[in-house]
């Protein structure tokens, strides 16, 4: 949602012409912080002289639970951590135990879920993050993205989603918070590589006179100082830089990932970096600048 993402129905339309490598629910970040959980439990279990099944008989449960958790295959609740740090010797390490298992949970959240309370407050959600936030990167293989949006194109795209998805009709608001987000882009020490595919300036959201609007709103924002927009030309020579999901990289810090169903937040230094050469490979085969406007300008022209 933060980099402005479509309903489902509105992104099967917008991914139809390629073959996208799209990002999985299994991502290697989420399996590895599940693992590497399970690894602490285990150490805690060792750690107290405890089999497995002993602690398994001790909390009631079936025998292969412990070797589940242990191997990240079952995310431990918030009651299972509990009961194997009692058993254990350690509930004083219950509370930091659980807290890491919900940053585990928060890695991959499903956007009914983020939306359960309204869209306005997913977008609210986001502001800390962009706060703290100096080096922002931003592809966009879906809809332009949300700091570049104007007002119509932005409530055509949350529209969307409140048609789609059972969620609160407070678009207006959402719209407000979402374009009081882009004084970011006025403001000192924010900078902001932006990258989209050609074929999202040429797919018509809200409109041929919404789409125009946000076409001309594009060249302006390209020109701000805090901002350079690269456009991925259709018939783009794919050496490298593969179309893949939509991503927004905050410093060196998080990835978000929009996938179709839900959303991924990427923190494993390693995928970080891996994100980061995916960008660069994209921007390689963008054209900016003059090139760019005259993308954007053919897009308005086709309008008609």
């Amino acid at each position: 949602m933060g980099a402005g993402c479509p309903a489902p129905g509105l992104r099967a339309r917008l991914i139809a012409p390629v073959a996208f490598v799209s990002p999985t629910p299994s991502s290697s970040s989420v399996q590895q912080a599940k693992h590497a959980l399970g690894q602490r439990l285990r150490e805690i279990r060792k750690d107290a002289g405890i089999t497995a099944r002993a602690l398994a008989a001790l909390a009631g449960w079936h025998e292969s639970k412990c070797s589940r958790i242990e191997h990240g295959r079952t995310p431990p609740s918030d009651a299972d951590i509990r009961v194997w740090t009692l058993h254990c010797g350690v509930p004083e390490q219950a509370p930091d135990l659980i807290a890491t298992a919900r940053g585990i949970d928060g890695m991959y959240v499903e956007w009914r879920r983020t939306e359960r309370s309204g869209l306005r407050r997913a977008q609210e959600a986001v502001r800390p993050l962009f706060e703290r936030t100096r080096r922002f990167r931003v592809y966009q293989s879906w809809v332009v993205p949300g700091l570049l949006q104007t007002e119509a194109y932005t409530t055509a795209v949350l529209n969307t989603i409140v048609s789609l998805r059972d969620v609160p009709d407070d678009v207006a608001a959402a719209v407000a918070v979402r374009m009081e987000r882009q004084r970011f882009l006025h403001t000192g020490g924010h900078t902001f590589a932006v990258l989209v595919e050609e074929w999202v300036l040429r797919t018509v959201i809200g409109g041929p006179e919404v789409m125009a609007g946000q076409l001309g709103h594009l060249i302006v924002a390209a020109s701000l100082p805090s901002v350079s927009l690269g456009v991925i030309p259709l018939g783009a020579s794919r050496g490298a830089g593969w179309p893949v999901e939509s991503f927004t990289m905050y410093d060196e810090a998080q990835v978000n990932v929009e996938l179709v169903s839900a959303h991924l937040t990427v923190t494993q230094p390693r995928e970080i970096e891996e994100y980061g050469r995916a960008f660069a490979e994209l921007s390689a085969i963008a054209v900016h600048g003059a090139a760019a406007r005259k993308l954007i300008t053919s897009a308005i022209d086709a309008l008609g």
